[in-house]
This record gives structure tokens, sequence and C-alpha cells, in this order.
């Protein structure tokens, strides 16, 4: 009898690591969490509870300077109920900093910042880099004037990434508004070694009566198998209003591995 029982634990425990997890992501450039409203992480932070996100990039964050003196992720990281968090500084501004970050539900076991040359570009960027018990996460922003300058930002991602992660088994998804279109040389560097999740049908930017598609989610061309459930550019929210809470519209996935 006491065999059988342990048997049926094993079984029951093989069953168990065996299922498959489901993520669902956002990528969110929040303008400073200041484009329309004094204050949107409030907002946001009750839009992404209700699309209920398990990890979101989010682009364009002030941290502690002279035009939000406070640290913008820590604050929408409380806000979702203390989620982990990483912030990686693209630049010094106004007496602090000014960059992108990283917020999910799961313990973050590692991080490292890639940082990026401006070139021809107008400012350094930066590429934010987590990593959990079960996928890598990264986020960054590139650069809005120099499609020279972009296309060199994104192989500088792409080849660290890749080297890094590329024989790996576990997932790396890569977020970001990287101001390119789908045609762009920028995004075809992409996809030599990301799979795209999201579509390039519909707009993100700007929120109102939005034009052009340039924010993005990616999953890295490695050993790992991703099945996307869902994707879609979020236009209404029960719990906020995207054409006040941003001048982007979030992109979201839900996957499974």
């Amino acid at each position: 009898m006491k065999k059988i029982l342990i048997s049926i634990i094993a079984v029951a425990s093989l069953c168990a690591c065996s299922q498959p997890r489901t993520l669902r992501i956002v990528q969110y450039n929040v303008g400073v969490f200041s484009k329309e409203l004094e204050n949107s992480i409030p907002m946001i932070s009750d839009m992404m509870k209700e699309v209920g996100a398990d990890v979101v990039s989010l682009n364009e964050l002030d941290s502690c300077n002279l035009r939000h003196s406070n640290h913008q992720l820590a604050d929408f990281a409380e806000a979702m109920g203390g989620w982990e968090y990483r912030y990686a500084k693209a630049f010094e501004y106004r007496e602090g900093g000014y960059g992108v970050g990283v917020a999910g539900k799961d313990k973050i076991t590692d991080h490292f910042v890639i940082n990026l040359d401006k070139g021809s570009g107008s400012e350094y960027r930066a590429c934010c880099v987590v990593e959990t018990k079960d996928y890598v996460f990264a986020s960054t922003h590139l650069d809005h004037r120099s499609p020279e300058a972009q296309l060199e930002q994104a192989r500088t991602i792409c080849s660290i990434l890749s080297e890094r992660y590329g024989d790996s088994s576990k997932p790396v998804f890569l977020c970001g508004d990287m101001n390119a279109r789908p045609e762009s040389e920028t995004i075809m560097e992409f996809g030599k070694y990301f799979d795209l999740l999201t579509p390039t049908t519909d707009k993100t930017c700007p929120a109102i009566n939005p034009r052009v598609c340039i924010d993005y989610i990616y999953c890295l061309k490695n050993k790992a198998k991703v099945q996307v459930k869902d994707s879609k550019v979020m236009k209404e929210f029960q719990n906020g209003d995207v054409e006040v809470a941003s001048d982007h519209l979030p992109v979201f996935a839900e996957v499974s591995f």
C-alpha cells in the first residue's frame, strides 16, 4: 500500500511539473505618468490589474529628478500590490534619472542593464533585463530621431541577449517602444533573432487617433517553446481611459510555455 501511495504522489508531482505556465505581458510607454494627468500611476495600475497583467515593461520613467521627485517605478510597483521591479537609467535628467523598467509578480533572481550608445541619435538609451525562475524579461526604448542610431541600439540588444540566452530553454521576452515602424530596418533586425508576438496591424501611438505601430512584444528564438494565446493593442478599459493615461496605447500578449 505504501509503494502504491508513493507512486501516486510521484505521478501527481510529475503532472504538476508538466503543466504549462501562462504569462500575461504588457508593454506600455507611460509617458512619465503625466502626459494628460498630473499623476496617472493610480489609473494605470488599475488598468493593469483589470487586464490581469503578470509582468509589465514600462518606458519613459522619471526617477527622483526635478520634474518628478518620486521614484515612479517604485510607486507603480507598490500600487500593484508590492510587485518586484528593476529600473535602468538611460541618462541623467534634471538632477535625477530618466529610463525604463520592469515590474512583475515573480521573484527576480538576477538582473542587468544593457547601456545603449547615443551614436548619431538624440539620447543615450538603456535596456533593463530581469531573470526569474521561469523566464527572462527585457524592456527598452530606442532612439526616436536617428534611424542609424536606433538600428545600432537594436543590434546591441540582439547581440547580447542572443549570446547569453540563445541556447537556453527559458523564454526570453523583449518589449519596448522601438520608435520604428514594422517595415523599418530596426524591426527587420529584431526579426532575425526574435519572434514577434503582437500584431502590427493595430497602431499604438498616439493614444488618440493612433497613426503608427511602434510598440512591440518579442520572444527570443531559442530552445523555449512558447505559444501565443492572445495578443492585442488595448484600447478600452473599465477602470481607466487610455486617451489620458499616456500618449501610447498599451500592448498585451498572453503566452504559455
